[in-house]
């Protein structure tokens, strides 16, 4: 199973639209907890939906399952928490989610996580993509920047 994810800021549609094409993914799923602000531009969960359909030919999920909370996120955010105590947070939650247990593994195969952050290294859905290769032992992670 090949695992991609990708962030959309500091990226131009174009740029975000050819790096999934020339990865070939089938599906973007959407791991953000905010998909709908204005800030999110083209990734507007309402438009990219559209765009990565009608542009790509690719499927669009949102997955909140797979989301932090509000309140991990303010902690780190607004309240400048330490990475390594988000980072706990999010994975306990994850755990107490049961993730690996409740979701279809088949759309994950050529599937990309999409979340806001540039690069993956401080971004939840690099957490999520460690996190399932740990639980299914068979994913093959990919990061698109």
């Amino acid at each position: 199973m090949i695992l991609f994810t990708i962030g959309f800021t500091r990226k131009s549609a174009e740029r975000f639209f050819t790096l999934l094409k020339e990865a070939h993914v089938q599906r973007v799923l959407d791991v953000r907890l905010n998909n709908s602000s204005q800030l999110a531009g083209f990734s507007k969960a309402t438009d990219l939906e559209y765009f990565l359909s009608t542009i790509a030919g690719m499927e669009y999920r949102q997955l909140p399952e797979l989301a932090p909370t509000q309140e991990l996120l303010n902690a780190y955010k607004k309240r400048k928490g330490s990475w390594s105590e988000y980072e706990r947070g999010f994975l306990d939650l994850l755990q107490k989610r049961g993730v690996d247990q409740s979701l279809d593994r088949s759309a994950f195969d050529m599937a990309c996580l999409l979340c806001s952050e540039h690069e993956p290294g401080r971004c939840h859905r690099r957490l999520v993509a460690e996190y399932l290769k740990e639980k299914w032992g068979d994913v093959e992670v990919r990061h698109l920047v």
